[in-house]
C-alpha cells in the first residue's frame, strides 16, 4: 500500500502525515430524527490510519488499518482507502481547503446487521476475532453502501486521545 503516486511523498508529509481530524456526519436515527455521527481519524503515517467512532450505529469502535493514500491534488485533495477485518471497504476523501470529508463505506452484511459486534478495540484479541467472524456473513453482493459528507469539527496534528500503533501490529 502506501502513497500514490510515489512522487507525492513530500505532499503527503506536508498535507496528511500525523494529521488528526474529527468530523460529524449529519444522519438520522431509526425513527428519522436528526443525529450526528462523530468520527475521529488520525492519519498516523503512510502505512496506517488510526480511528475511533463516537456516534451512530458503529459508536464504540476503535481501530487501525493498513491504509492506501492517493494524492488527487497536493495541498487540496487526498483519498484514503482501507479494508477492515469485518470485510467492510472504506474510502475517504479529505478536501483540505474546504475542511470537508466525503466518504463511501461498503459495509459487509455482518458488520452492518451486527453493528454491536463490531464495537470494541482491535487491540483486544476477543474483539479482533469477533470482527473477523463478521466478514464471513453474507457474500460480496450483500453490502450496505453508505455515502456521507461531513465538515470538520477539529483539525490538528498528533494522536490526541488515540493510542499510537506500531506498523508491525497486525491488520487483516
Amino acid at each position: 500500500m502506501g502513497i500514490h503516486p510515489p512522487s507525492a511523498k513530500d505532499a503527503f508529509d506536508a498535507d496528511i502525515r500525523d494529521r488528526h481530524l474529527m468530523y460529524d456526519y449529519e444522519a438520522q436515527d431509526s425513527e428519522g430524527r436528526p443525529e450526528k455521527w462523530r468520527y475521529e481519524m488520525w492519519f498516523q503515517n503512510e502505512d496506517r490510519i488510526n480511528y475511533a467512532i463516537h456516534g451512530g450505529p458503529m459508536a464504540g469502535r476503535i481501530n487501525y488499518q493498513t491504509a492506501d493514500y492517493q494524492c488527487i491534488r497536493p495541498g487540496e485533495l487526498w483519498q484514503c482507502n482501507w479494508l477492515e477485518e469485518t470485510g467492510t471497504v472504506c474510502s475517504l476523501v479529505f478536501d483540505i481547503p474546504r475542511k470537508h470529508i466525503t466518504s463511501l463505506i461498503a459495509f459487509s452484511k455482518g458488520h452492518w446487521e451486527k453493528a454491536g459486534d463490531a464495537h470494541g478495540d482491535k487491540r483486544n484479541q476477543a474483539d479482533f476475532d469477533r470482527w473477523r467472524g463478521l466478514a464471513k456473513l453474507g457474500t460480496q453482493a450483500d453490502r450496505v453502501m453508505l455515502s456521507e459528507q461531513a465538515d470538520l469539527v477539529k483539525d490538528f496534528r498528533g494522536p490526541g486521545d488515540l493510542k499510537p500503533i506500531d506498523n508491525s501490529m497486525p491488520t487483516l
